[in-house]
Order: structure tokens, then sequence, then C-alpha cells
């Protein structure tokens, strides 16, 4: 009796295989999430990680132990050649483009699909929210990381009954091992940790930047990351003056230290789910100042643990309160901390994926 559920689940294996698919060739929100599951069940259930090719996410995920398999371009062809290799009993598909694929060559292997964030373009009639209907009417099960990407979806209500809300959480004591391990101490005020986007909204943070310069001339910002509009977003801060303030650091494959040691997070974007970045801040004891987009409505409390705001000059405003008040700071800095460990519910996370697994991939 004095052995725990949690004791009791690891000393059992499962026999199932379970193959975790992404249309991506970067390693952020969902692609995070993918292989965070896969280490929560290392040694209990087989599982595999497939998408678009890159060098840079093998080393990562070669670094972790996982299994993984590469594609030039994400297709029914090209998946069911995978799907032939691996002979995964479950197909875990990470969006709704992955998902609409797999569902067009998964056959009677069942398929779970996970909805990362709240797709702006499946809000009304388009090609993807369409699309679409075929993964959710072939998917036995929709996993959404929050109750506005649910309710964002425009044909959501036909798939209530095999829907459920499933929050991100993170490896908390992995995370403080990558920041452990890296021993260099960072100096900057702010930093933007996430792909350079148009969900993003990059361009904003060069212009809340400038807005930050003029009030503190010194200020840093670090922009970890890359993506299609990097090349547009430096070309604005050179624009703006900011070349001796804003350090584009590309793609870093352990930004935790960089987060750690930083004295707020900054994120400018037009929509989110739960985002993982914001997740490892408040680990860490990193205030978050936030656009109120979706999820992140669901993580900060406005003024207590972080903040909240659509306005540049509100948002600008709160981070100086946090770049020049280290009592204010180390604040803000216990309460996200205190927030995280409560929310954070690891155990209850992989109990509700493994769940699903055996429900529709078999039986121990």
């Amino acid at each position: 009796h004095s052995t725990s559920r949690r004791q009791r689940q690891m000393c059992i294996r499962d026999s199932m295989k379970v193959l975790h698919v992404l249309y991506s060739k970067i390693y952020t929100g969902a692609e995070k999430v993918a292989a965070q599951i896969i280490k929560a069940f290392e040694g209990r259930v087989d599982m595999a990680y497939c998408s678009l090719e890159c060098e840079e996410v093998w080393e990562i995920l070669d670094g972790m132990g996982i299994r993984h398999y590469g594609v030039e371009e994400l297709t029914p062809a090209t998946l069911s050649r995978v799907i032939r290799e691996y002979r995964p009993d479950v197909i875990h598909a990470h969006d709704m483009r992955t998902s609409f694929v797999a569902a067009l060559c998964c056959g009677k292997i069942p398929l779970i699909s996970h909805i990362h964030n709240n797709a702006y373009d499946a809000r009304g009639l388009s090609a993807k929210s369409i699309a679409y209907l075929l993964a959710g009417f072939r998917a036995k099960h929709i996993f959404w990381v929050s109750n506005s990407s649910y309710e964002g979806y425009v044909f959501h209500r036909l798939f209530a009954k095999k829907s459920s809300v499933l929050y991100n959480i993170i490896d908390a004591k992995r995370i403080f091992a990558m920041r452990d391990s890296d021993e260099n101490t960072y100096d900057f005020d702010m930093i933007y940790l996430g792909r350079l986007t148009y969900q993003k909204d990059p361009q904003r943070l060069m212009r809340l930047s400038a807005a930050l310069k003029a009030r503190k001339p010194d200020i840093k910002v670090a922009v970890v990351g890359a993506g299609e509009l990097e090349g547009e977003t430096k070309a604005l801060c050179e624009e703006l003056g900011l070349q001796d303030n804003v350090h584009f650091l590309g793609f870093q494959s352990n930004p935790i230290k960089m987060v750690a040691d930083s004295k707020a997070m900054i994120l400018t974007s037009r929509w989110e789910g739960t985002p993982m970045c914001a997740l490892e801040a408040m680990a860490l004891g990193t205030p978050v100042v936030s656009t109120p987009s979706d999820g992140m409505k669901d993580l900060i409390e406005n003024g207590v643990d972080g903040y909240l705001s659509d306005e540049d000059a509100v948002l600008a405003e709160d981070i100086l309160k946090i770049v020049e008040n280290p009592d204010h700071r180390r604040l803000l800095s216990e309460n996200a901390a205190k927030k995280f460990a409560k929310i954070n519910d690891e155990e209850k996370y992989n109990d509700t994926i493994l769940a699903c697994y055996r429900q529709w991939g078999g039986t121990l």
C-alpha cells in the first residue's frame, strides 16, 4: 500500500509503439512537447520522432537519445514509408497539417491529433479548416492546448465528444539541468525566445525595443530564434537604430541559462497556445511580459507574477519596472516560480497521455 501509483506505473512496460509526427524543421514549442513526451515514457513505451530533415534538430534529439526519422517533404507517400519501417501502434500528430497528412495514410492505425495553438487561419471557412475536418473525423482523440484553441476552430463542435484540453507542462528537472550545464553568464535586460514568424510579431518586438531605448538608452535585448521574418526583423532593427541594443543570437540548442540570467522575458505574439518558453521562464523565476494572447491569459496574473498588455507603451513601462527595480523583480520572480509549481503537474499530464494511448493503441 505504500507504493505510489507513479512507482507502480514505472514498473510496468507497455508493449505499444508510438510515432510522433511534425511538419517542421525547427525545435521550439510543439517539437519540445513531442520530445518531452517521448522522454517521459522512456523505458515504458517505444516512441519515435518524425519530421522534416534538419541536422540541428537531429543533434538535439541524438543528445536526448530519441530515435528519429527524417523526410524531405511530409506527404502521404513519405509518411507511409516511415510507418512501414517503424510499424507504430499509434500515430500522434502534432498540428492540423500533420494530422491531415497522417489521416490520409494511417489506415487502421489509431490517430491522435494534438493542436498546439489557436490557428487563426482555421477560425472560419478556409482550406486549412476544411482539410482538418478529415483529420478530425479520422482521429480517435484530439488534444487541444487551451480552451481558446479548441473554441477557435470553426468546426470544433463536431468533435466535442473526442476532444479534451491538455495544457502544456515542462520537464522541470531537465530545465534546471540545462541551466546548470551552461557555465556562461549573460547580461540581458530582456529576452525573446521563439520563431521569427507572423504569429510571433517580431516587428512589434523591434518597435517595443525602440520605445525602451528612448527611456533606457543602454537596454540590452536578446533575440533567440530564427524564421522567415528574420531578414525583415533585422532590417527594421537597423532602421530604428537598435544595432547596439538588440542582439540576434539565432537558434540556440540550450538557451535556458540565457533565460535564467535575463531580467524579463518578452512575448509579442498575435496568438499563442501555452508557450513552452513562458513555462520555462516561470520555472526559472524570470518574469514574463506579454501581449494578452490566448493561453498567456491563463498563465499570467497581471502585476502579480508578470504583466499582460496590448499597448506598447504599457508593455515598455512594465518592462522598465522589472529591469530597474530589483525588489519588484524579485517579488514577481518568486510569484512566478510559485505559480509554475502549482500548475506544472507532470504526473497528471503523463497519465492523461498514457490513458489515451492505452485506450486506442492496446492494453498491457
